[in-house]
């Protein structure tokens, strides 16, 4: 994650769209400050409050993660293998987020920050007048562990 955020930042960015910080948002967030860098599905999510001893259900978690992804606190992805994770979606709208490299034997997924597309996103406006404001890229490939 590029940029490192309290639970005073997040609890900002929900009630800025109307939202009250619950418990059970809170102590989900909490996972996530708790995890920097890491892509956290629900299972995963679920599990660490289970180790935590809390009583928060599967069910809680999951609206918690479409809320918070849904008002743009935290960023879903999909890595092709059914499983949604999500983490802080530190994104500035004028900045691209970054990109992932997926391992294909074994899971792992590798943040990267360079981007390749700037010259791209210039063409497509210059030629479709089309602004890109954001885009993520994936790649799938066997990571160095497993080659």
């Amino acid at each position: 994650m590029a940029q490192t955020f309290t639970m005073e930042d997040l609890k900002a960015r929900l009630q800025a769209r109307q939202h009250k910080m619950t418990p059970q948002r809170q102590t989900v967030l909490q996972i996530f400050l708790d995890h920097p860098g890491e892509h956290l599905s629900a299972e995963d999510v679920h599990g660490i409050l289970r180790d935590r001893k809390s009583e928060i259900g599967l069910a809680t978690v999951y609206r918690s993660l479409e809320l918070l992804s849904d008002l743009g606190i935290l960023q879903k992805m999909e890595f092709g293998d059914g499983c949604s994770r999500y983490e802080v979606n530190a994104t500035n709208p004028s900045e691209h987020h970054h990109h992932h490299l997926i391992c294909t034997k074994c899971g792992k997924v590798t943040e990267f920050e360079d981007d390749l597309l700037e010259d791209l996103e210039y063409d497509i406006e210059q030629k479709m007048g089309f602004h890109v404001e954001n885009h993520q890229v994936k790649f799938y490939g066997i990571c160095k562990e497993c080659q």
